[in-house]
């Protein structure tokens, strides 16, 4: 492609998402939907104002690398253990049980046993930025309904690598399909044990030495090179670059530099992020799609009742209350993200006809429209039902690192430190942000939640939980930057508690 070409692609998108995104978000639902239309108008199924895919396609594909970074800085090893029963009890039977049972379905109908295990372990999984958005939206992160959903979407988050991984092994000739999955697996377990051992040799102190430079364009360097050069090693491996990512985000998650990081590469991630949704859109077949729309709309029934009453069922054996267990699977009963990156990756590799998959892109689309009323009913239920109760005392301890239900303190020095003492002796929670990389690495040696960052950006403190957080204290000493700080954050929250150094 020349280069008037590429620019030529590259106003399209932009203009796409300008124009047609905010139109979603006018309606209450999810960004994803957006990209997805501004995908399929501008695609050559639709408007055809890009006909080649090709390049949007190698762009897009590091919106899914920083994606999976993002949510690896959310699987610290603190957050796994805190939360380990319902990841791994609760979250690991509802991938299994759900990816079997779909998986059989699909094998019913004809298609082969590997097509049918992709199918079903991707079509398990539930949209975690969409999910994740209504919690917040609604304040309901913190409460027991949301410790239940938040730990099913981790373990499906983590359930991604070995699905990609199978993905890719699959493909292979004569790969069986118990080889295939065991092989993923395994691939996944070494890589993991490998990369902490070598992100914890290395990375924390590469980042303490750029840190001390106090530059911020030489920090967004720097964890610009730990998310791709930890993908490319990866990949080097055969294994995916998004899998590097991934366990850079876990290694980064361990550190005093995770909300940080987190603020910097969130621009990163949420416009190729956009770009991978609307190349998705743009292989989406409209006419297709309404020449089989009954049975993509028998599908999304099917789907969301199907899911919902497994994780319900799940949800009661591990002793939730029917309220809450019926709010949990009817906002996961959706399909997600990362069953779009699945089935993308399967039918570029020949491994689930393309017909198919379009009906499936279609379904998790439809799925994922239908969520906002399914939340609403949800509620309603769970009155009904009569099972409100007030939130467990664990889930605290479970989001403190968040920055929810604690007080957060911006800047610590010795304003910051003095009223951390006074909290502490108070048994009151709190996560401090500073960015004196001496100060925080000597105060979390004394076991202080500590962490590093500009507490003079509005994104660190959010990264940090501070639109959740029971209070902020601002002991920063630059007015200005303090008043617009105090100004932002009462435009985000104007309940949220405010105390500011004078």
């Amino acid at each position: 492609m020349n280069q008037s070409g590429l620019l030529q692609d590259v106003l399209v998108f932009l203009l796409a998402a300008v124009v047609i995104v905010p139109l979603f978000l006018r309606l209450r639902t999810s960004p994803i939907l957006g990209y997805l239309a501004a995908g399929i108008i501008i695609g050559p199924y639709g408007m055809a104002f890009i006909g080649d895919t090709k390049n949007a396609h190698t762009l897009a594909e590091f919106g899914v690398v920083f994606l999976l970074f993002m949510i690896g800085l959310d699987l610290s090893l603190q957050r796994l253990r805190a939360m380990g029963r319902n990841i791994f009890g609760l979250g690991l039977l509802q991938v299994l049980v759900t990816g079997f049972v779909i998986g059989l379905a699909a094998f019913a109908i004809g298609l082969d046993i590997n097509a049918a295990a992709v199918i079903g372990g991707a079509l398990a999984l539930s949209s975690t930025a969409f999910v994740l958005q209504l919690l917040v939206e609604r304040g309901e992160k913190a409460t027991e309904f949301g410790h239940y959903t938040f730990a099913i979407l981790l373990l499906q988050d983590i359930a991604v690598v070995p699905l990609l991984i199978m993905v890719t092994t699959f493909s292979q000739e004569g790969t069986s399909f118990f080889a295939a999955f065991s092989m993923a697996l395994g691939q996944a377990a070494i890589a993991l044990i490998i990369a902490i051992w070598a992100g914890r040799m290395f990375l924390r102190p590469v980042f303490r030495m750029v840190s001390s430079t106090r530059s911020a364009e030489l920090f967004v360097a720097m964890t610009l090179l730990a998310v791709l050069g930890t993908g490319w090693l990866l990949s080097l491996t055969g294994l995916s670059m998004a899998l590097g990512a991934l366990l850079a985000g876990l290694l980064l998650a361990e550190t005093e530099y995770r909300h940080q990081v987190e603020a910097d590469i969130k621009p990163f991630r949420a416009l190729l992020l956009g770009l991978f949704f609307m190349t998705i859109g743009m292989g989406i077949n409209i006419s297709f799609i309404l020449t089989h729309l009954w049975l993509i709309l028998s599908l999304v029934l099917a789907l969301l009742v199907g899911k919902t009453v497994i994780i319900v069922l799940l949800c009661r054996s591990f002793g939730v209350p029917a309220g809450i267990s019926v709010k949990v699977g009817l906002i996961l009963s959706q399909g997600g993200e990362f069953g779009f990156v699945i089935f993308g990756a399967a039918g570029a590799l020949n491994l689930i006809p393309v017909d198919v998959v379009q009906i499936l892109l279609a379904v998790i689309a439809l799925s994922m429209v239908t969520t906002p009323g399914l939340v609403h009913l949800g509620g309603r239920i769970s009155e009904f039902l009569n099972q409100k109760r007030q939130n467990l005392a664990g889930v605290v301890e479970a989001e403190i690192e968040e920055g929810g239900n604690c007080v957060l303190i911006a800047g610590f020095g010795r304003v910051g430190q003095t009223i951390a003492k006074v909290l502490s002796d108070g048994g009151i929670a709190y996560l401090a942000i500073d960015n004196d990389p001496d100060r925080v690495v000597e105060c979390r040696a004394k076991g202080m939640p500590v962490y590093f960052g500009d507490a003079n950006q509005i994104s660190v403190l959010s990264a940090a939980g501070a639109e959740h957080a029971a209070a902020i204290v601002i002991t920063l000493d630059r007015v200005e930057g303090v008043n617009n700080l105090v100004t932002e954050l009462r435009r985000k929250n104007p309940e949220l508690q405010i105390f500011v150094r004078a």
